[in-house]
Order: C-alpha cells, then sequence, then structure tokens
C-alpha cells in the first residue's frame, strides 16, 4: 500500500451563505470568474500566506478550500488580510451578494468548518 503523502501547507475549509437570489448569485460567480477579482485583493491573500484558494458553489451555500504556507497563523493573517489595499472596499462590495453586512470582514463571514473524516487516518 502507498504512503499518504506529506503536504508542505495547511488547508482551511471555510463556508458562507449567499442571498437566496438567482440574480445576484449569478453576479457573484461573475465577479469570482477567472482574473475578475481586483489584483489588490489576491495579491494581499498571498501576502499574507495564502498559497491557493477555490471556491465552491451549490445553491446559495459556498464552501472555500484555502491552502497556505506551514506556518500559518490563522487569526493573525485575517487581521493582517483586513488592513490591506482595498481588502474593506472588497468586503463591502461582495456583502450584497451574501448574507452579511458591508462592515463585516472576511473572517467574520466566512466560518472556519471542521474537519470530521481525512481517508487514511
Amino acid at each position: 500500500m502507498e504512503e499518504p503523502q506529506t503536504t508542505d501547507f495547511k488547508r482551511y475549509c471555510k463556508t458562507l451563505r449567499l442571498q437566496n437570489d438567482a440574480h445576484l448569485i449569478s453576479e457573484y460567480k461573475k465577479v469570482h470568474a477567472a482574473g475578475a477579482a481586483w489584483p489588490e485583493i489576491t495579491q494581499g491573500m498571498r501576502e499574507v500566506g495564502i498559497l491557493d484558494m477555490e471556491i465552491y458553489l451549490l445553491g446559495e451555500q459556498l464552501f472555500m478550500i484555502m491552502d497556505t504556507v506551514p506556518d500559518f497563523d490563522h487569526d493573525q493573517a485575517m487581521q493582517v488580510l483586513a488592513t490591506k489595499p482595498r481588502q474593506a472596499e472588497w468586503e463591502a462590495y461582495v456583502a450584497r451578494f451574501q448574507q452579511t453586512s458591508a462592515e463585516a470582514t472576511a473572517d467574520e463571514k466566512w466560518q472556519l468548518m471542521e474537519r470530521i473524516y481525512k481517508l487514511g487516518e
């Protein structure tokens, strides 16, 4: 049997609920299409140690997979990310699609999920 691969990153999974509105969900998908996110937002994420991120959608429920550097401190990184250029503006902009307030930070919106199963453990 093959041994599981070790990884050089940490993985976080988060969830957030969108407004139950087909038009808003369609628009949310557009602002997250390849190349559509503001460059300052992706740059800020990279600067705090986020290596990769994917967001999935089912109905109005979002699921995010976030891979980070191995020594990533989630709480500290989210505090720093909130101060990055245009981050507050982005959060206010996308809040209209989400079941949240325009003042909420990304960390307040996206709720960390608990892993309850991993193949091989």
